[in-house]
């Protein structure tokens, strides 16, 4: 059974392309553009994922993403066009999986869709581009072969690797993969790409999997 997307995009032409894309890759869509249905028809039809646009006529995006939460775990990623927006956002603190700025390519909305459920549906192994992580044995693989990462090493992947395109600072990747009261340099950081950089590239030469943003921070970002 195809996976159902509900796109909440009061812009026609933009909701209608996503549609399209999503539909070449093996997903249902649906489209509302008044964020007042949303609510109701999130509980009557359960779609697997909500692309939920921020600024919508009726109802605030926000909003709808809290109200959603009180009830519901199903993944949702907020679309903004509002730069002002994007400090909150980061912290995904209204119980948002992502967020994606407008404007962008269909493609990589295609492909944060699947890195959500990828993640969101087996909490055991993530696999993307050539990589399997499993999650209960901290065992990562490239192209079949172990890449012998320390535990840091792999929550550093797996976070990477699980929110494809996206540009993550060095206090957030701090904030994510150290979870006890330690302190941590940015240059810790640093050490940890290069050195997981080391190790894939050890197996795959012409792997550029991890980008370096300058002034900001890293990101994974499939071929």
């Amino acid at each position: 059974m195809k996976e159902t997307i509900l796109i909440v995009e009061d812009e026609p032409k933009i909701a209608s392309l996503l549609g399209d894309y999503l539909k070449v890759s093996g997903f249902k869509s649906f489209i509302i553009s008044d964020g007042t249905k949303v609510e109701s028809w999130v509980r009557e039809n359960k779609p697997n994922l909500i692309l939920l646009d921020i600024m919508l006529p009726g109802h605030d995006g926000m909003e709808i993403c809290k109200d959603i939460r009180i009830f519901s775990r199903v993944p949702i990623i907020m679309v903004t066009a509002k730069i002002e927006e994007i400090d909150r956002l980061l912290g995904l603190e209204i119980g948002a999986d992502d967020y994606i700025c407008k404007p962008f390519s269909p493609r990589e909305v295609v492909a944060r869709v699947k890195a959500v459920l990828r993640r969101t549906r087996d909490g055991q192994a993530v696999q993307a581009q050539g990589f399997v992580l499993n999650d209960h044995t901290y065992k990562a693989t490239l192209h079949g072969r172990d890449l012998d990462l320390t535990a840091v090493e792999f929550k550093l992947l797996k976070f990477l690797v699980e929110n494809p395109c996206r540009i993550f600072s060095r206090q957030q990747i701090m904030d994510k993969i150290y979870h006890e009261e330690r302190y941590v340099s940015d240059r810790t950081i640093d050490s940890h790409v290069k050195k997981l950089r080391r190790k894939i590239e050890a197996i795959d030469q012409e792997s550029t999997a991890i980008h370096s943003v300058y002034s900001v921070g890293y990101k994974f970002e499939p071929s």
